[in-house]
């Protein structure tokens, strides 16, 4: 990795951490609100059968009602699942199995590696929702630097044959002008945040 870039990068997510550090719970619930609309009202999120959705921690835009509705809706829905060197996108089965999740140390529910499910390479994923810590309007998004999502979605290319569609979920204060990039940096197809049109 580029010394130069890695040390932009993390001067970015300092930023970015404490524009978000200065957000109330009531506005990241607000804003959280206005951004889970622009999704379940997105024309690709309608059509999307089979959606993949990050458990959001607290200094994220909250994913709560996405789940719900993915359910609700009859569509399958994938959870990531962590480990130290990698993530799977694997089924939740109901809001019941969601609430039987052992907690981790981020304090997100997450399966464990033991449990039998589905993973969603195997049948393929029509959306995929994404956190992050900064993002540009035209989709270059900046991880926590473990790039977990990054592998995943080059490896998703490799098995399946096909790209995912991304869509990544911001606040107001996580949208940058530019953000640095390097090669594995994978750029998302849309990033919904409370002032996009």
């Amino acid at each position: 990795m580029n010394m130069c870039i890695k040390s932009l990068k993390s001067k970015v997510r300092d930023e970015v951490k404490k524009h978000v550090a200065t957000l109330s719970p009531s506005d990241i619930e607000k804003q959280s609100r206005v951004v889970v609309e622009k999704l379940l009202n997105l024309q690709k999120y309608k059509e999307s059968k089979r959606v993949s959705v990050y458990l959001s921690m607290k200094d994220e835009v909250q994913t709560d009602k996405i789940v719900e509705d993915i359910l609700s809706k009859g569509k399958t829905c994938f959870i990531p699942l962590y480990t130290k060197t990698s993530m799977s996108m694997v089924k939740l089965n109901s809001l019941d199995d969601l609430e039987s999740l052992p907690k981790t140390k981020w304090n997100i529910r997450q399966p464990l590696e033991t449990d039998a499910r589905e993973e969603a390479c195997e049948n393929g994923i029509d959306l995929m929702i994404t956190p992050g810590l900064a993002f540009t309007k035209d989709g270059v998004r900046l991880g926590r630097g473990k790039g977990y999502y990054d592998r995943y979605l080059t490896e998703y290319e490799k098995k399946t044959g096909h790209n995912l569609f991304t869509v990544g979920l911001a606040f107001q204060e996580q949208i940058r002008p530019d953000i640095p990039i390097e090669e594995t940096d994978k750029k998302l197809n849309l990033v919904i945040y409370p002032e996009c049109s």
